[in-house]
């Protein structure tokens, strides 16, 4: 098991882990994912309403929970890949910037446009 960060895993190229977190981010962020806990919730009011056995009530609200869990993974991971993201782009601005201060051309303007991806914006 390794406690790098996880952006650092794998280098440049991107580990499934990451592939998956991507794809998962981008699904709890639809309209579609809220309509699942939207069910969810409702399964849960409905079952207590109805006055259910305790199994059904406790099969609930551990899916609540799971749900919950796997939500707050997703989140923390998707927060430490923004981070460092945003340290590396300022990172390569205060080199270029350095760089621009001495006059001493470098390659930190080429690190910072990589970090930045301005040729992506075009």
């Amino acid at each position: 098991m390794t406690l790098q960060h996880p952006a650092d895993r794998g280098g440049d190229k991107r580990t499934w882990f990451a592939r998956l977190a991507e794809h998962a981010s981008n699904f709890t962020s639809s309209p579609a994912f809220f309509g699942v806990c939207l069910a969810l919730v409702a399964v849960v009011v409905t079952a207590h309403a109805m006055k259910l056995p305790d199994e059904w009530l406790l099969l609930a609200g551990e899916s609540m929970t799971a749900v919950t869990l796997l939500l707050l993974a997703l989140l923390k991971n998707s927060e430490r890949r923004a981070e460092h993201a945003i340290q590396r782009k300022l990172d390569a601005i205060a080199a270029a910037l350095l760089e621009m201060q001495e006059k001493k051309p470098g390659q930190a303007l080429e690190n910072l446009r990589s970090a930045i991806r301005m040729e992506e914006e075009t």
